[in-house]
């Protein structure tokens, strides 16, 4: 293949896919309303199963489940009748996955679960299947045919199953009113953790609190921002921001024709600094950044000064 064709192939793949997920909206039943409420209204547990390539997504759907807040375990098709329905528990909804509807150990596996009165789910392309024909709803993910050129290998029907995996995922967030707060809980590690649990009062020196007051003269704003490393001060009255100076500021003032010997604080600042709460997570931070474009920000508690915030730092902690 030459690489005109590899891009077309791939083209088509995508375009085979995305058109398959488009689909999916037509499918979309009471039975996926009337799942969505069941799974929310549960205490027990999902427990979801398949085979084969199926199987692979089956796992992913329960790892989206328990991020977001839907206790879940995956049961492989084969070993659940060699052992492990012990897995499945009263009250437990079983969700099983299946392109055909018609696997050996799919049909083999389902009077067992039936027979232990859990409610049951398929998510299948086929709803005139075995599978879809005996569970108690059904999950449609059909697709008219694969992205593969023979029309065999598992792509796009993969594909289906794992959005409709992410729409039910989705909707029982919604349904559980799950926050970020919540969703923080789960992610503890790594730069998602950081994202959701740092906060800017984690990030901050307090030692660095650079500040004059209204009626410093020019020589004392200098040193207070020489002093510091954010090229900045704070202009405060009491412990309430006044106002902001920066380098830039100060080469500002230069360049004009003003008496420098008299010249306070209160006639260079620029009033009404963007300022942040020392609570606020630090990604908020960087979005005020980025939003005015601008390398710092005042932080307070309780309206009252306490420190700066810099992107370099937020930078450093892997805050993007």
């Amino acid at each position: 293949m030459n690489r005109d064709d590899i891009i077309q192939a791939a083209q088509h793949v995508i375009h085979s896919e995305s058109k398959a997920v488009e689909q999916l909206i037509r499918y979309l039943s009471k039975d996926f309303a009337k799942v969505v409420q069941l799974i929310a209204n549960s205490k027990g547990r999902v427990i979801i199963s398949g085979i084969g390539k199926s199987a692979l997504i089956a796992q992913k759907i329960v790892a989206t489940l328990n991020s977001t807040g839907t206790p879940s375990a995956f049961m492989h098709a084969t070993e659940a009748i060699h052992g492990d329905l012990g897995i499945i528990q009263p009250g437990d909804i079983v969700v099983l996955l299946s392109k055909s509807g018609n696997t050996t150990e799919v049909k083999a596996l389902l009077p067992l679960v039936k027979n232990m009165k859990n409610e049951t789910v398929a998510l299948t392309g086929n709803r005139h299947s075995y599978l879809a024909q005996n569970v108690d709803y059904v999950l449609d993910t059909t697709v008219e045919r694969e992205a593969c050129p023979n029309n065999l290998a598992p792509t796009s029907s993969t594909t289906a199953q794992l959005v409709m995996g992410d729409a039910l995922a989705i909707c029982l967030m919604k349904a559980r009113r799950f926050t970020d707060g919540d969703f923080a809980r789960y992610h503890p590690g790594g730069a998602l953790g950081k994202r959701l649990y740092l906060r800017v009062a984690d990030v901050i020196d307090p030692s660095q609190r650079p500040a004059v007051s209204p009626e410093s003269d020019l020589r004392a704003v200098i040193l207070s921002i020489s002093k510091s490393r954010f090229g900045l001060t704070a202009v405060l009255e009491g412990d309430e921001i006044a106002g902001i100076i920066t380098d830039g500021d100060l080469r500002r003032m230069l360049s004009k024709d003003l008496d420098l010997k008299n010249l306070s604080a209160r006639e260079i600042m620029t009033a009404e600094p963007k300022v942040i709460p020392h609570d606020a997570l630090a990604h908020r931070a960087m979005e005020r950044l980025e939003k005015f474009e601008i390398g710092q920000l005042l932080v307070t508690r309780d309206s009252k000064y306490c420190g700066v915030i810099d992107i370099h730092d937020l930078l450093r902690e892997g805050i993007v």
